[in-house]
């Protein structure tokens, strides 16, 4: 015969084990709506360059638009850059640290433009396009890499791979 304080215990554990699995169903329902957020390469903005060190300092901004009705934060960009199609380093956007209601929230049809600060350092394959960038030359610019896409329940990474 079974203790009816073991049967107790067990019903226990096995309501929270449903409850989690609810809450894990219930948080999974955003994310085709996390899924619809676009991204966009924005400007992409000499700061500063230190002829000394050969380094240079861009601004690489990323436009995010929210075509669904399901509010969103982003909290992290990681990307690669490419110029003139060589690639020029890693780079990220991150605001990992700041809890959601301090990020920018991404409405209905609202579009933000997201800025990521980017060092540029020349290397032997990318030499060329580091002299174009210093020297205020055209540069078409492009990007590929993994944006996390957040709301309250729920979160999304997405691959994307845009240029200008």
């Amino acid at each position: 015969m079974v203790n009816q304080g073991r049967m107790i215990i067990y019903a226990a554990i096995a309501g929270l084990l449903a409850m989690l699995g609810g809450i894990t169903w219930y948080a999974s329902l955003d994310n085709p709506k996390l899924e619809t957020a676009e991204i966009d390469l924005g400007d992409v903005a000499i700061v500063n360059v230190n002829s000394i060190d050969r380094r240079a300092s861009l601004d690489v901004g990323f436009k995010i638009k929210n075509p669904s009705d399901k509010p969103f934060t982003i909290s992290n960009i990681s990307y690669e850059l490419y110029g003139n199609g060589k690639l020029l380093g890693k780079g990220q956007y991150s605001n990992e640290d700041v809890p959601l209601p301090g990020r920018a929230i991404f409405s209905t049809n609202v579009e933000i433009e997201l800025p990521s600060r980017f060092q540029l350092i020349p290397t032997t394959e990318n030499s060329d396009v580091y002299d174009a960038i210093v020297n205020r030359e055209p540069v078409q610019y492009s990007a590929k890499g993994v944006v996390t896409v957040e709301s309250a329940w729920s979160l999304v990474e997405k691959q994307f791979d845009v240029s200008q």
